[in-house]
């Protein structure tokens, strides 16, 4: 005769399993250390002087047709 086993923690511990599984997937997807983040928001604000600091004039913010739209 087979394994008597128990149905509800069979299931559980299948649940857990998916959850588990799932949270691996999202991890390996969506993770970033807080270094990857800290080196990516520095090289984007780095990026933005450098573009900034080549500006000719600093009118940029007015409408070039003269505010006609």
């Amino acid at each position: 005769m087979g394994e008597v086993i128990n149905l509800r923690q069979a299931r559980k511990a299948r649940a857990r399993a998916d959850k588990e599984a799932q949270a691996q997937e999202n991890r390996a997807r969506f993770g970033r250390t807080g270094a990857e983040k800290r080196r990516d928001a520095d090289t984007a604000e780095r990026d933005d002087r450098r573009h900034e600091g080549h500006r000719i004039d600093g009118e940029d913010d007015k409408d070039p047709d003269g505010g006609a739209a």
